[in-house]
């Protein structure tokens, strides 16, 4: 099984602004850890995302792949609207285990994703073998969809099934309707079956309710693009423990056939990220 999104990082208030003090999140996650928790759930490979918008990070991100047994890609951040965008990609889509950037477009306003300099930065982007990891709340799907069209030949891989609006016991209309209008663009290439939980509005978790979104991804993306993620230590945000997840992960898939579940479970995230 392949744990295709978690997060590793030093923690300190200062570097993690957005984690909440005195939550799970605020403590260190490094590589013990990683090792301890995909050990104890039959997790074999993971990809780690960056968290923190620096190149340091990604930089030390890397690091730990090198000296990881399970770590097989990591998704980094550069600065792609930064004039030196082309020349710091030559550099860095060297690096073996660089497998794709994220920005946190959740973060930004629309207008970010029309940004002159940002589309220099995709589009140079799309010269190197990298993937975009593509971050976004449901409501920023239409800005999304506008940006991505302008570059065809960038795979771009969808994080967390676009952040729907979880309410217990139904499914999200506008997030339906944006998922089925971004399955239809060709460099769409994965999806990730993660983060659901913290995107719950209600106060108890409902398994039936996240359960039918992974179905409903099933159906509009394909067994051939989803692929399934932790998003640890985040996650622990509403989840009690990382095999909490990967079990839940595990009884989602149990009803399809062998073939689709080696596909979403690990082959889809070997394939899309190369690794």
């Amino acid at each position: 099984m392949i744990d295709s999104h978690h997060h590793l990082w030093k923690y300190s208030p200062q570097d993690y602004p957005w984690i909440p003090e005195g939550s799970a999140l605020a403590q260190s996650y490094g590589l013990a850890e990683l090792h301890d928790v995909t050990a104890r759930s039959g997790v074999t490979g993971t990809v780690v995302v960056q968290a923190r918008q620096c190149v340091e990070e990604t930089r030390w991100l890397l690091d730990l792949a090198a000296r990881s047994s399970v770590i097989r890609g990591v998704v980094g951040w550069l600065p792609l609207i930064e004039d030196t965008i082309v020349a710091q990609l030559d550099q860095w889509q060297h690096e073996e285990a660089l497998k794709g950037l994220r920005h946190v477009l959740q973060e930004e306003p629309d207008e970010y994703f029309a940004r002159t300099d940002f589309h220099r930065g995709l589009a140079a982007l799309a010269e190197t073998h990298l993937r975009y990891d593509l971050l976004i709340f449901e409501r920023q799907i239409p800005a999304a969809m506008a940006m991505i069209a302008h570059h065809p030949q960038l795979p771009i891989i969808i994080d967390h099934i676009a952040k729907p609006e979880i309410h217990n016991g139904r499914i999200s209309e506008t997030w339906r309707a944006g998922m089925r209008e971004l399955a239809q663009r060709d460099q769409v290439i994965g999806v990730k079956i993660s983060g659901m939980a913290t995107e719950v509005r209600d106060e108890t978790l409902c398994i039936d309710t996240l359960r039918a979104y992974f179905n409903e991804t099933l159906e509009i993306f394909g067994p051939q693009r989803v692929m399934v993620g932790s998003d640890w230590p985040v996650s622990l945000l509403r989840l009690e423990s990382y095999p909490q997840w990967i079990q839940m992960l595990r009884t989602f898939v149990s009803e399809l056939s062998e073939a689709e579940q080696q596909m979403i479970l690990s082959d889809n995230a070997v394939r899309c990220y190369g690794l």
